[in-house]
């Protein structure tokens, strides 16, 4: 059973690293041999699927099919976004069952074969109503993804009262969980590092993350966003622990020198004000261009074509956007992280996060070697991790 509240409460949106997480396991499992059910916690309570209304739910998320009209429920879910109440309408329209909260154990009971595998991996629904359901109802395993414990580790970083709500998430895995399935080593370390002491601990295992680079076919609308080379990208939520205020120092020492174009491909993120209000100042068509809603396509094929991915960032469970760019044979800058160690290995160049010259210096090299009309490529190949290997590791587990 897999929980897919994260997709639906999503729905209309550029999907996330964590968003593409989920979709993937919706299409592993559905084109499994093993029964799938799927369960999302919604505006009205909780809705089951099975495996064929789990299919229809994939083909609209995917955006194969569009998502249908409103039903009548959607009057109960005022100051949900439209999108979301057309996503909460098809699940009604595909339901196995559907129930209140205070319901959920007996849905299950009644639907759901005993003995199961609950799968989280979303970071969403993470309750302990879910996982005693399952717990206590079905005698079912329960298995959850962690992606990183940024929130703990940066918590200045973090919205308002995001720190405890996470510590408290995580000591629900802790105490429910049969399995943590961690995208790194390095999530894996920082997952004990914050762990309490138990009688009973949940396993963890280390399965990183399938990396697809689809280059076919471009939408039309592409050819308005693609310029030509030289320039740099930069990919990631708008937030403080990405450090896109020191790529916006560097830009700002380079005016002198004609400085190259800078693409920041992400949404607005949160306590990110100055940054948000030195990216306002830069709409008139100077060198940085802000780019909020790309498909995943359109961004790969910026990317491609990019002299190098530029990510500051301070911290990251998996940092997809620079594995991804390391795919395509694309220079990664990056801070020295673990991760990055543990999953590219000496691809990247790794810059300390506040080395402000250093950063300038790097990219003024890679400009200098554009003018002169080498394109710069890493020298090793890398190959990414797939989704086959993730789920060998993971469904053989579960």
């Amino acid at each position: 059973m897999l929980d897919i509240t994260r997709l639906i409460s999503r729905a209309g949106r550029v999907l996330t690293g964590v968003d593409r997480v989920e979709l993937a396991y919706l299409r592993a499992l559905i084109a499994d041999d093993v029964p799938l059910y799927a369960i999302a916690r919604t505006t009205l309570g909780y809705i089951l699927l099975d495996q064929n209304g789990a299919a229809e739910i994939e083909g609209r998320v995917s955006g194969r099919t569009e998502w249908g009209p409103r039903d009548i429920y959607t009057a109960f879910a005022a100051g949900q976004p439209e999108s979301v109440k057309h996503a909460e309408s098809d699940l009604r329209r595909f339901a196995l069952s559907r129930c209140p909260s205070g319901l959920l154990s007996t849905m299950l009971a009644r639907h759901v074969p005993r003995s199961l595998t609950y799968l989280n991996t979303g970071h969403s629904n993470i309750t302990d109503r879910m996982l005693r359901a399952v717990r206590e109802t079905l005698h079912g395993r329960i298995a959850i993804v962690l992606h990183d414990t940024i929130p703990l580790d940066f918590p200045d970083y973090q919205r308002d009262g995001i720190p405890g709500r996470f510590e408290a998430m995580l000591r629900r895995i802790q105490t429910h969980a049969d399995l943590v399935i961690c995208n790194s080593k390095a999530t894996e370390d920082s997952f004990h590092r914050h762990s309490v002491a138990l009688k009973s601990q949940p396993d963890t295992a280390v399965a990183h993350l399938g990396v697809e680079i689809d280059l076919d076919e471009p939408p039309d609308t592409f050819e308005q966003i693609v310029p030509e080379p030289p320039y740099f990208i930069a990919v990631g939520t708008i937030e403080p622990r990405k450090r896109y205020d020191l790529l916006l120092d560097v830009w700002d020492e380079l005016v002198d020198h004609g400085p190259p174009r800078l693409y920041v491909c992400g949404a607005r993120g949160w306590k990110n004000e100055n940054v948000f209000q030195r990216l306002d100042k830069h709409n008139d068509g100077s060198a940085i261009y802000e780019l909020n809603e790309l498909g995943d396509r359109e961004l790969l094929a910026l990317m491609q074509n990019a002299v190098a991915l530029l990510f500051p960032s301070d911290a990251e469970g998996f940092g997809l956007p620079a594995v991804e760019a390391a795919a395509m044979g694309v220079p990664v800058i990056c801070q020295d992280l673990p991760v990055f160690r543990e999953i590219l290995g000496d691809i990247p160049v790794y810059v300390k996060g506040s080395d402000r010259y250093l950063w300038k210096n790097i990219i003024e090299c890679l400009i200098h070697d554009q003018t002169l009309g080498a394109k710069t490529v890493t020298e090793q190949k890398f190959v990414p991790p797939t989704w086959e290997e993730h789920f060998n590791i993971v469904l053989k587990l579960c």
